[in-house]
């Protein structure tokens, strides 16, 4: 087998890259075919870490210049058209943002890039050579590395073995000192903290966000993309993060395509911004050039309200009551430590703080899915405090989790059987043991219907629904059964601007017909704007309770930040 040859002779003959076998450890075999087809030279060669398969297609790209490039692509599904003849092109050292409403085509696109789906029509290019991608493998092999949205972790296994896993270097026999000392230069260059001997599942959302954006790192990858990398991170976190994705791009091979539904972190930090609506390209331009309005308007095309007035409804009867709640945390020390609250008829009591303060043990306990340590929970004058989550939701509680893929669906069911979730054990559509799938069929309809649910049909699978759709699809299943308590973690995360205000309006629409409703966001703006009593959290305690109209941004960030409101005052 030929040794490495030199790569700016590779780069100027090569014709077509083809992967032909996988062999162990860092070593990878290509067959490369000449340019000229009238000689059809064929040539196996062995690319090393030495001499890797993407220095043979960038060889002499220069920062500025395209690298990689995608022209006509179009992806079908039954009954979408998920991206209609995109072009796009990314160049060295840029960060190029990519937005679009959920459901837009924009990570339909980056899979495409990534090897998970291959095109129905279309070309891609690397260094100005076509490329074919059978799977990820491949795209991996060039030097492309992507971080999905939705976590592709197992819970089970430590953070060190979830980023080693499928990486050459583990081979058949792990050696995770030295797995962990390369990984631990990868944090330390690009400014991460994490414990890599912890499970998965001990993680906080942002924390499982840091190992995939890690094992991309791991990997090799200089083409990184990021799918709302920051949608699951503190403020803390995303600062890291941008840092981090800033020092990338100033080296010559970071190229960062970076999708995202953040306007603000848009305008920061990236070079150029792609708009995609309905699967096609509707403009391309210079981030200088765009505003927030601009952008939004493109997106959904037409104008979007980003701040909602805080609305006034008259407060009825006390329907929640909390004393001296206390819960433990999965890692099995004290995550929420005695916070006291009401919420009554007409009111959005806001729980503002940074991820892993103690706001997913509140709305477990809640809910019925964690047991308390401590305190008392009622709901309309019942001790419901030990009361399992069925009886919970019998009663009038209604819960939309964070995590929409995990908790908030079944991915293979469809959407009538997600529906069903919520009113199986409702008489009305049950009869004798036997579901009245009729009746929850024309229910799961009007929901589509009314809550504008983009699918072609009612037995589409979860999985196939965009963020967005599968949101609003949770969202509506839950309201439709007209709760009088309402829990809603990180309800618009990860969401586009439109469906954010879609969301949010039901919330104040919730709130007129009398539900009282607990909202846990990490978005300020949005706990400010909708809520009628903010309590920022610190370490699982509440740092106080204010009136909305009291609730100052500098004051709740620096009570969110630990300073109690006694001492705020003093």
């Amino acid at each position: 087998m030929p040794a490495c040859r030199s790569t700016s002779v590779y780069y100027n003959h090569i014709r077509s890259l083809e992967v032909i076998d996988i062999t162990p450890i860092e070593y990878r075999l290509f067959r490369v075919t000449d340019k000229d087809s009238q000689t059809g030279i064929q040539d196996n060669v062995l690319l090393t870490e030495e001499c890797p398969v993407q220095k043979v297609l960038i060889q002499d790209i220069k920062r500025g210049e395209t690298i990689l490039e995608a022209r006509g692509i179009t992806k079908r599904f039954p009954g979408v058209v998920a991206n209609d003849q995109i072009d796009f092109k990314i160049r060295v050292g840029e960060i190029h943002a990519v937005l679009g409403e959920n459901g837009a085509g924009k990570t339909t696109l980056m899979k495409i890039l990534f090897g998970q789906y291959q095109p129905d029509e279309g070309e891609i290019f690397i260094g100005g050579e076509e490329v074919r991608f059978k799977s990820p493998l491949d795209a991996i092999d060039l030097g492309i590395g992507m971080v999905h949205q939705h976590r592709k972790l197992i819970p089970a296994h430590s953070v060190i073995e979830n980023i080693i896993l499928g990486h050459p270097h583990a081979g058949t026999i792990l050696n995770l000192k030295r797995a962990e000392k390369e990984v631990l230069e990868i944090c330390e260059k690009y400014g991460f903290s994490l414990d890599l001997n912890a499970k998965v599942w001990q993680l906080s959302e942002g924390e499982k966000q840091l190992v995939e954006i890690i094992k991309a790192l791991y990997r090799g990858a200089e083409i990184l993309i990021l799918d709302e990398p920051s949608s699951a991170l503190t403020p803390m976190e995303t600062e890291k993060l941008l840092t981090s994705i800033k020092a990338m791009s100033r080296g010559d091979l970071a190229i960062v395509p970076f999708i995202t539904h953040k306007l603000p972190i848009v305008l920061r930090i990236s070079d150029r911004v792609t708009v995609l609506r309905k699967g096609k390209v509707v403009c391309c331009i210079d981030t200088s050039e765009a505003t927030e309005q601009s952008l939004a308007k493109e997106m959904v095309g037409r104008e979007v309200i980003f701040r909602i007035e805080r609305t006034k409804v008259e407060k009825g009867e006390t329907i929640l009551q909390v004393d001296d709640l206390s819960a433990v945390s999965d890692k099995g020390v004290v995550a929420l430590n005695g916070v006291s609250f009401s919420i009554s008829e007409g009111e959005i009591f806001g729980v503002a703080g940074i991820s892993g303060n103690g706001q997913r043990e509140l709305v477990e306990a809640l809910a019925g899915l964690r047991k308390p340590e401590g305190g008392s929970v009622w709901l309309d004058g019942e001790d419901i405090t030990f009361a399992d989550s069925l009886k919970r939701w019998q009663l009038g509680i209604g819960y939309v989790p964070a995590d929409r893929i995990a908790m908030g669906s079944i991915a293979d069911f469809s959407l009538v059987e997600n529906v069903t979730m919520n009113y199986y054990f409702d008489h009305e559509y049950y009869r004798r043991g036997v579901l009245d799938t009729k009746k929850i069929r024309e229910l799961t309809n009007d929901i589509i219907a009314e809550y504008d649910v983009v699918t072609p049909n009612a037995d589409i699978v979860a999985k196939c629904l965009s963020g967005g759709n599968l949101q609003k699809l949770i969202l509506a299943r839950v309201l439709s059964r007209k709760p009088r308590l309402l829990i809603v973690d990180l309800p618009t995360q990860g969401l586009d601007v439109g469906a954010t205000e879609f969301v949010r309006n039901k919330l104040i629409d919730a709130k007129k017909e009398g539900a009282c409703v607990l909202l846990i966001s990490e978005d300020l703006d949005e706990v400010l704007s909708l809520s009628d009593w903010v309590a920022p959290i610190y370490e699982g305690e509440f740092m106080g309770i204010l009136p909305g109209e009291d609730a100052k941004r500098e004051l709740v960030g620096a009570m969110m930040a630990g300073i109690h409101l006694d001492e705020e005052s003093a």
